[in-house]
């Protein structure tokens, strides 16, 4: 009986040996309030947003607001975010719905900027890839785009506006309309003209949030190297 029992828990610690040094094993991800987030081509993976103490803000469709789970007034995000201890070199994650009005996001923006950062990353979905992953099992992790929230100075800025009128989405550079599709292609042309590839990007409140990425992506595929956000400012 002794033997027997020696085997079994050598078994035993040879299976939880293995468990623990399996290669690619994945940890949990985070809890949070699930959004449908808006497309983008060119965003930076952030595994980072999926570990435990992770600060992600989430934006649902009717303008909610969360911090982890817990639903917010902008007033108490900014409260929250003072008195909870973190790293400072960490990132704020922001989850935004694609239909979330871009008002709710600068109120996320806004106080963000009053806990000191000078950065924040917009989580975006990505496209499916062309062919089916071999990999079964395996858990992508989460892309964003990172986006400049403080303070912003000199006069080699480009500007990006996004307006709202009769309901649509109407689009600036430099107070110069400019077609949607041709964005990326437009700010290429200014990028070869100037030393400076740094968008300022604004948008109305009632915008979609969708519509901010979009115009985010663009600016990141057309070579910006830093897109701005004022939180004080809107179109």
């Amino acid at each position: 009986m002794k033997c027997l029992l020696s085997v079994c828990l050598s078994v035993l610690a040879g299976v939880a040996l293995f468990a623990a040094s399996k290669p690619g094993q994945t940890p949990a991800m985070q809890r949070g309030i699930s959004v449908q987030m808006a497309p983008s081509n060119h965003a930076t993976p952030m595994p980072e947003a999926d570990q435990e103490n992770a600060w992600v803000v989430t934006v649902t469709a009717d303008g909610t607001i969360y911090f982890g789970v817990d639903a917010v007034t902008p007033e108490r995000l900014a409260r929250e975010m003072q008195i909870r201890p973190r790293n400072r070199a960490a990132k704020l994650y922001v989850k935004a719905d694609t239909g979330a009005p871009f008002s709710s996001v600068r109120q996320v923006l806004r106080a963000a900027r009053v806990d000191l950062f000078d950065d924040v990353v917009l989580l975006t979905s990505q496209p499916e890839p062309a062919q089916p992953s071999t990999n079964v099992g395996t858990i992508v992790p989460p892309k964003g785009l990172e986006v400049w929230i403080g303070t912003e100075a000199g006069v080699d800025l480009i500007a990006v506006q996004i307006g709202s009128a009769e309901g649509s989405a109407t689009l600036k550079i430099n107070n110069q309309p400019v077609a949607a599709a041709m964005l990326q292609r437009r700010l290429g042309q200014i990028f070869d003209d100037r030393a400076g590839r740094v968008v300022v990007l604004t948008a109305a409140g009632d915008v979609p949030f969708a519509q901010v990425v979009r115009a985010i992506d663009a600016s990141r595929a057309a070579g910006a190297s830093r897109v701005s956000m004022p939180i004080t400012s809107e179109v």
